[in-house]
C-alpha cells in the first residue's frame, strides 16, 4: 500500500520531481520507516524492532549505491528524464520482488544448513574488501553497465514508451527497453550482496523483508539527490565497506560463540555510518572553503 501511495503521488505530478519536493519526500520516507520501528517497539519484541532498525540502516546505506547504478545506467543508455520514472518504478519493484525471493530461500536455507554462515561470512567480507579497494571511484559499477550497454540488441528507432520492438523479423530492444534489462540485472547483483547482509542481523523473514521494503520505499526521489549526495558523501564506500566486514565477522563469530543481539550490533552500525557521513560532511566543508 505504501508503494502504491508513493507511485501515486509521483503520478499526480505528471512524472516531474524537484530538487525540494525530492528532498522533503526522501525525508518523508525515512519517518515512515523510523515509525514503523516505533509500532514494532511499543507493540512487539524490542529485539526484532532492534533487529529491523539494523537491518533497515544497512539496506538504505546501500541503496545509496543501488541508485547511482541506476543513474549510470540512464545515463548510459540516454534514457529521456520523461521515461526514467516509469523505468524507476520497474526497478523498484523487480527489486522487491528478487529480494522476497532471496530472503525466503536465503532464511530457509540458512536454518536447514548452518554451514552456509560461514559461507554468507565469507561472502560479505569478500565483498567489503571489494568495494574499499573503489571506495573512491566507481569503476566496477561504471565497467558493468558499459558491458551491458554493448552486449543488449537496441534500436534507437522506435515509438515512445515501446520496450521491443520487432524489425526484419528480429525482436530489438527500445533505448528503455534495454534500461530495464540492465536494471533487472543490477537488482538481481544488489539483491545478492545486500539480502546476506541483512540475514546476517536475523533470520526472520518477516523483520527481514520489512527492512528492504522500507529501505526502496522512496527510493525514487532519492534518485534526483543522489548523484549530488554520492559526491558529497566521499567517506560512504569506506564506512558499508567496514560494514560489511563487520556483518559478516560478527555472523562467523555467532557461530562459534553464539548470538551477538542488536543492542550490541546497532550501535556499531550506526557509529560506522555516522562516521563516515560526519566524516564526508567535514570533508564537504573544507572543501567549499579551499
Amino acid at each position: 500500500m505504501l508503494l502504491a501511495i508513493d507511485l501515486f503521488v509521483a503520478r499526480g505530478r505528471n512524472g516531474e520531481m524537484t530538487l525540494r519536493f525530492a528532498t522533503v519526500a526522501s525525508i518523508v520516507w525515512v519517518g515512515v520507516s523510523f515509525a514503523f520501528f516505533g509500532v514494532l517497539l511499543a507493540f512487539g519484541d524490542s529485539e526484532d524492532a532492534g533487529a529491523y532498525l539494523a537491518g533497515y540502516l544497512v539496506e538504505k546505506s546501500l541503496s545509496l549505491d543501488n541508485v547511482f547504478v541506476f543513474l549510470l545506467v540512464f545515463t548510459a543508455f540516454q534514457v529521456p528524464m520523461a521515461e526514467r520514472h516509469r523505468l524507476l518504478t520497474y526497478g523498484i519493484v523487480g527489486a522487491l520482488v528478487l529480494r522476497l525471493v532471496f530472503i525466503l530461500v536465503g532464511a530457509a536455507a540458512l536454518s536447514t544448513f548452518s554451514w552456509l554462515n560461514y559461507v554468507f561470512a565469507a561472502f560479505l567480507v569478500y565483498t567489503g574488501y571489494k568495494m574499499f579497494k573503489h571506495r573512491n571511484d566507481h569503476e566496477g559499477e561504471q565497467q558493468l553497465v558499459d558491458k551491458l550497454s554493448a552486449r543488449l540488441p537496441i534500436t534507437e528507432d522506435a515509438p515512445d514508451g515501446k520496450l521491443v520492438v520487432r524489425r526484419d523479423g528480429k525482436t530489438l530492444l527500445t533505448v528503455g527497453g534495454a534500461a530495464l534489462a540492465a536494471i533487472a540485472v543490477v537488482d538481481l547483483i544488489f539483491a545478492i550482496d545486500s539480502v546476506p547482509a541483512i540475514l546476517a542481523i536475523t533470520t526472520d523473514s518477516f523483520i527481514v523483508f520489512a527492512a528492504n521494503a522500507f529501505a526502496l520505499l522512496g527510493l525514487r526521489p532519492l534518485f534526483f539527490l543522489v548523484a549530488d549526495l554520492v559526491e558529497r558523501l566521499y567517506y560512504l564506500k569506506t564506512a558499508l565497506a567496514a560494514l560489511l566486514v563487520f556483518i559478516g565477522a560478527k555472523m562467523a563469530i555467532a557461530q562459534i560463540a553464539g548470538k551477538i543481539g542488536p543492542e550490541i550490533s546497532l550501535p556499531i552500525i550506526a557509529a560506522i555510518l555516522g562516521v563516515g557521513v560526519v566524516a564526508s560532511l567535514v570533508r564537504d566543508r573544507r572543501m567549499v572553503a579551499a
